[in-house]
């Protein structure tokens, strides 16, 4: 059995696309979010909802990344959105049936939701919101044991593609210490102590074709000691055949 935590995905679609227009023009990229989430756990359930003859533009890109399209089509007898009805049911039906996932991801900022995080925390489940800064409401955040701020992710994604734009020469090497660093970054942000386990773990999640054979590494041990050799990793033996892994006090 693996223990990797197991994550159920929802988008409030409509809500992120509006707030992410209005904060940038640009249209909301879900890779963003979910890569997030990879970092965190193993997304076994993603689901989206909207009225969808809205948002046709942003099919392609959600069938890419295996999210499910729930069409919702906005009702003028009701004053409440049935998007958000939905959502609301289905949550509380996998909450129930499901009992192996262990976090519910919200991505919205939709204060109604707000209940929804409050009764899934009652059902021992971990609740990671995820939205706009801007039309985020701060109930909503106090609601979630973690909140993710999609503006966040984007400056983080800007400054990684003006370091890649950088002339430099990557070799196969390099690329396996750059996504073990990313990954031990990512991790450090979560949890005080990290194991080599979770590092490889993760980086599988992230990016599901890595082999550490494919680099020249006998296993993934030898991968970290290397990183230990370059002085950009700190490894200790607490547990035998597992490394503690943390990045050095003075990097970034």
């Amino acid at each position: 059995m693996s223990d990797e935590p197991l994550i159920a995905v929802f988008l409030d679609f409509e809500n992120l696309a509006i707030g992410v227009r209005d904060m940038s023009k640009d249209t909301f990229k879900v890779e963003l979010v979910l890569r997030r989430l990879l970092e965190k756990g193993r997304i076994v359930f993603k689901r989206a909802y909207c009225d969808w003859k809205h948002y046709r533009d942003a099919g392609p890109e959600l069938h890419r990344h295996g999210v499910e399209m729930v069409d919702i089509p906005a009702s003028k007898v009701s004053g409440k959105n049935s998007a958000d009805i939905h959502m609301v049911t289905d949550a509380m039906d996998l909450c129930y049936s499901k009992e192996h996932i262990d976090v519910f991801a919200l991505l919205s900022g939709d204060s109604d939701f707000s209940p929804l995080a409050s009764k899934l925390k009652e059902n021992n489940k971990r609740v990671i919101g995820c939205g706009v800064k801007s039309s985020t409401s701060d109930l909503l955040m106090e609601s979630c044991d973690e909140f993710i701020l999609y503006d966040d992710l984007v400056r983080a994604s800007q400054k990684k593609s003006v370091a890649q734009k950088r002339p430099r020469k990557t070799t196969k090497k390099q690329e396996a210490f750059d996504r073990v660093l990313e990954i031990v970054g990512a991790l450090s942000l979560d949890h005080d102590v990290i194991w080599g386990s979770m590092v490889k773990q993760a980086i599988r999640r992230v990016y599901p074709g890595f082999n550490e054979n494919y680099y020249g590494y006998s296993s993934f041990s030898k991968l970290l000691e290397d990183l230990r050799k370059e002085g950009v990793l700190e490894l200790s033996d607490d547990r035998p055949g597992n490394y503690g892994v943390r990045l050095p006090a003075d990097s970034n």
